[in-house]
């Protein structure tokens, strides 16, 4: 069946639902998950329920952020059918803002009824935590001042989407936060904010033009991807810490074969002006942060075999 909002064709096919709730930007939650259930593993044990629970849960959340996002920079203007980068359900496919909307506070309920069982099962405590994860979800876009709107929208989703989904995963499988998941959480996080950066430098001009104040926008394009190629290289140079130190299995050092993608990702960058242009950089970026977590992963997983 097909309908019409603002004389768009509303086309409700598996692949635009799909586009709605930006896939590529899914492996924020659900790395972060993996690698604290395997960190768990290594210190205790895992519920595998409880597992599937919280990766659910973490990507219902992700995918809800996604809409609330389509649905605030439509209703400021933000968004039009030339759009890079976006679901384009509103302005693509003829999908009322309600819907969208509904669609993402739907997500938030399944994920707040989750998020009652992961409670139940481990501790009461993480309901303030989730909620505060949830809050930090919609104000990203929402409300009087969005995050996005300021230079912290990295800290914040790298602290709420990597490190700290990372500890909460870790937590409900043991009951506590050791000080190894809290330094092999970090340069996760590291990572998951820089999808944020690669996603504001390719918006840099669009967001000027708006008065965004992103990272990019405050520091200037080429210093922010300087900073970007910084805190890469920081990412890798802190796991040699890790090991060094005997916080961490060598075999954590599998996560260097994804320097070739964070390599692409800077590359991809420079001399690019126009957002079609950064696309590639921005998968790249979004494919050093699933590589480098599932290698970590894997490195971990190895060392509890042997």
């Amino acid at each position: 069946m097909q309908t019409e909002y603002d004389g768009l064709p509303l086309k409700r096919t598996w692949k635009i639902w799909w586009e709605l709730i930006r896939p590529h930007t899914l492996t924020a939650a659900f790395v972060p998950v993996l690698l604290g259930t395997v960190i768990a593993l290594l210190e205790d044990g895992v519920n595998w329920l409880l597992f599937a629970a919280m990766m659910i849960a973490s990507i219902l959340i992700q995918a809800a952020t996604n809409l609330f996002n389509e649905y605030y920079d439509f209703k400021r203007g933000l968004d039009t059918e030339e759009s890079v980068g976006i679901g384009g359900g509103i302005v693509r496919h003829g999908m009322t803002p309600r819907l969208i909307m509904n669609l993402a506070l739907g997500m938030y309920a399944i994920a707040l009824i989750i998020g009652i069982y992961i409670c139940a099962a481990s501790s009461w405590w993480l309901a303030a935590v989730g909620l505060v994860c949830m809050l930090v979800g919609y104000l990203y876009t929402g409300g009087p001042l969005p995050i996005s709107y300021t230079p912290f929208g990295e800290l914040f989703s790298g602290l709420f989407m990597g490190f700290l989904i990372i500890l909460i995963a870790f937590f409900i499988q043991t009951g506590d936060v050791s000080s190894t998941a809290i330094l092999i959480a970090i340069p996760s996080g590291i990572l998951v904010g820089l999808i944020n950066l690669s996603n504001n430098l390719r918006d840099h001009d669009g967001d000027k033009a708006h008065g965004r104040k992103t990272m990019p926008v405050m520091m200037g394009r080429k210093n922010a991807l300087t900073f970007m190629a910084i805190m890469f290289a920081f990412s890798y140079l802190w796991l040699v810490g890790l090991v060094l130190t005997g916080n961490a299995t060598a075999w954590i050092l599998l996560a260097f074969l994804s320097i070739p993608k964070a390599m692409a990702a800077i590359k991809g960058f420079v001399g690019k002006t126009q957002p079609i242009t950064m696309v590639p950089a921005m998968k790249a970026t979004a494919q050093t942060n699933t590589f480098f977590g599932l290698l970590m992963a894997i490195g971990l997983f190895i060392s509890y075999l042997i």
